[in-house]
């Protein structure tokens, strides 16, 4: 039993060595590659480029932080994962401040014929709940895998398809049919 032990010791010691955090120029190259896509899933949400800025830039001063903690294979889940908690954190913040009739504004149906398919889908998208909302765009818009979209958001793989669903759902009632668009 003792020897086992000793084994599984020195294995233990052999990965920690082995295990490999992130280095500066990983930092860097997480910046370059991953710092766009964060931008436009939050800039998408909160449609604030002033705020969706300082939301990434708020994210990457915590990945940081925390380099020491974090393998660069992750990084761009703890990125997605953290931003999205700094603008939900924010919106929490703003929904106190709303007033009555801001909320009563946006429950409006758009009716009337329009040409711009792209600001009729963000006016649409503006009105779903915000955990549909986050979940389409990352589905819909980034590409993320269900699974992903469950650990970005803290959700579960099944909660995560049913919010797609409904939101999905949701927008094609509110554009309609795609000819009175068009």
């Amino acid at each position: 039993m003792i020897f086992v032990i000793s084994v599984t010791f020195r294995i233990f010691i052999r990965l920690c060595f082995e295990i490999r955090f992130m280095t500066v120029r990983e930092y860097n190259r997480s910046v370059e590659e991953f710092a766009d896509s964060v931008y436009r899933f939050i800039r998408g949400n909160l449609r604030n480029d002033e705020r969706a800025g300082d939301i990434v830039q708020d994210s990457y001063e915590r990945l940081w932080r925390n380099v020491a903690e974090i393998e660069y294979p992750v990084v761009k889940s703890w990125l997605f994962t953290t931003a999205y908690h700094i603008m939900i954190d924010i919106i929490r913040k703003e929904k106190r401040m709303t007033n009555l009739a801001q909320v009563n504004e946006m429950e409006m149906i758009y009716e009337s014929q329009y040409t711009d398919l792209s600001e009729i889908l963000h006016r649409a998208l503006e009105l779903l709940p915000e955990q549909q909302k986050t979940s389409v765009m990352l589905r819909d818009y980034e590409g993320y895998s269900y699974k992903e979209i469950g650990e970005i958001t803290g959700l579960s793989e099944a909660q995560v398809k049913i919010n797609i669903y409904r939101g999905r759902v949701a927008l094609k009632n509110f554009i309609g049919k795609i000819e009175t668009v068009l």
